[in-house]
């Protein structure tokens, strides 16, 4: 299998805004487990992100809200044990840092210690600001999420385009540069217009990784189980399928099933 790895080092945070200054995309990922998490890494991947996504993906909740900081840790712990060379970063559950600088803290924490992650990442500008600087004086990296911010989707009421509107543009403008004065490494924008994202990546020097935001940012993110095509039930615009594993799996496990049934398998090569 060929693999698009152009330099085996560590990446780093460091190295991520050297990849921006060169105009080199950077290509990021979601992972939940091992064996996923080998595979995009020995591919050649640069950002791992163990996402909140997982809610959706691995425990079939409908939205990212349900899954706790002792899940979040599991999956990272899992992931970060395959990985070589991508920066994994680890999302902060819903509930464990909007409103208190001192649980975000903590919080922070425990996701370091016990995952042995590079990162972590948290979604909201203004309103989050304490929390992101108690974790940044521990010496924690930073990763922002602003547009469309899923754990606030009761807020939303739906998953549209973000800041289309004149006055939701200016505040993620002001939120993204907010962002990076406090000291975020990198930025993610979701689901806003392409326009937007091109002018905050272009004002902003450290890289910014988009989802829907268009092709004027420093890079792309996507949920595995999309691109992969395990999961069909979520088709946005934005969404280019690299596979179709979901009907690979299918016809696999159909034909299993039909070996077993005519006691095709085992044969008597596949016996001891």
């Amino acid at each position: 299998m060929s693999t698009y790895i152009e330099d085996n080092r560590k990446v780093t945070t460091h190295r991520l805004v050297e990849m921006k200054a060169r105009n080199e995309k950077i290509a990021m990922l979601t992972a939940y487990d091992y064996s996923m998490a080998t595979l995009i890494d020995g591919a050649g991947i640069d950002i791992i992100l163990v996402g909140d996504s997982a809610s959706n993906v691995m425990a079939g909740n409908i939205t990212t809200l349900p899954i706790t900081l002792d899940q979040m840790i599991y999956h990272g712990k899992s992931v970060v044990k395959a990985v070589k060379r991508a920066l994994v970063v680890v999302d902060m559950p819903f509930g464990t840092y909007q409103g208190d600088p001192l649980e975000a803290y903590h919080s922070a924490i425990r996701i370091m210690k016990e995952t042995h992650a590079d990162c972590v990442k948290l979604e909201g500008g203004a309103e989050i600001r304490e929390s992101i600087e108690k974790i940044l004086c521990a010496g924690i990296p930073v990763m922002g999420h602003l547009g469309l911010t899923p754990q606030s989707i009761n807020k939303f009421g739906t998953y549209a385009v973000r800041a289309k509107e004149e006055a939701e543009a200016k505040k993620l403008i002001e939120d993204a540069h907010l962002l990076e004065e406090i000291g975020c490494f990198a930025l993610v924008l979701e689901k806003i217009p392409a326009s937007l994202a091109a002018r905050v990546a272009s004002e902003l020097t450290i890289p910014v990784i988009g989802i829907g935001a268009g092709g004027g940012v420093d890079g792309q993110v996507l949920v595995m189980h999309d691109m992969l095509g395990i999961n069909k039930g979520f088709s946005p615009r934005f969404l280019r399928r690299y596979a179709d594993l979901s009907t690979i799996i299918d016809d696999a496990v159909t034909h299993y099933i039909q070996d077993v049934k005519s006691c095709d398998f085992p044969n008597e090569k596949e016996q001891y």
